[in-house]
């Protein structure tokens, strides 16, 4: 899987790609994690990539050039599966969502910031728009790390265990069950004891338990 990122501000996912999972992903050759800075592509004679509103009103619009000429030389070398605007007024995110991008193989995300873009651009080169919850931040650059990650931890090969992933919370209708490590018994806090009995079909069966209940205690809230 091939990811371009359109953004003005590139070095925000400089720490966040270089560690982790996305690093094991672009390391062994699974993914492509590529940033595009947008002021590249501005053929303003000052540099500009924003500009007023039309109609007035606060804040500044980003153009449509820069993040045109970026989408149209991308796509000279390859086709894109999907070029994707992340906004808060896009659709929700979420697990399926995550699992029908994980198969694509070329995915494009433009980062917005001020009050957006163009709105043409939206009409006529987005195919998808994303959000990752209804609130605003600043820009694009989260929401899209966020999607990243989401997506290329569901990539064949990227976990070390790959049923890891298909057990994961919002895989399927429940919650994931709670989880423990080492030491049995933390400052009085001890594991349930289930866990450590050996008797796998009783541990399948509580951790089923546990799920029905944080599910709907998660419903209920």
């Amino acid at each position: 899987m091939r990811i371009d990122i359109l953004t003005l501000f590139p070095g925000m996912f400089e720490g966040f790609l270089n560690q982790s999972i996305l690093k094991r992903a672009q390391t062994k050759g699974l993914a492509e994690i590529c940033i595009h800075d947008l002021r590249n592509y501005s053929t303003d004679k000052h540099g500009n990539v924003d500009g007023y509103a039309f109609g007035g009103g606060a804040g500044m619009v980003m153009m449509a050039e820069p993040i045109v000429l970026c989408i149209e030389e991308l796509g000279k070398e390859r086709p894109y599966d999907e070029i994707i605007f992340m906004t808060p007024d896009g659709e929700q995110f979420d697990q399926p969502m995550a699992n029908s991008l994980s198969l694509k193989k070329n995915i494009i995300m433009v980062c917005g910031r001020y009050k957006g873009i163009d709105q043409r651009v939206r009409d006529h080169w987005i195919t998808k728009e994303i959000s990752i919850g209804e609130y605003v931040l600043s820009g694009g650059e989260l929401p899209a790390a966020v999607v990243a990650d989401a997506i290329i931890r569901l990539i064949p090969g990227v976990l070390s265990d790959e049923s890891s992933a298909l057990l994961d919370s919002y895989q399927g209708e429940l919650l994931d069950a709670p989880v423990y490590t080492r030491p049995e018994d933390f400052r009085g806090y001890k594991v349930p004891e289930v866990l450590i009995s050996g008797d796998h079909k009783k541990i399948d069966e509580w951790r089923y338990e546990q799920s029905l209940k944080k599910t709907e205690k998660r419903a209920k809230e």
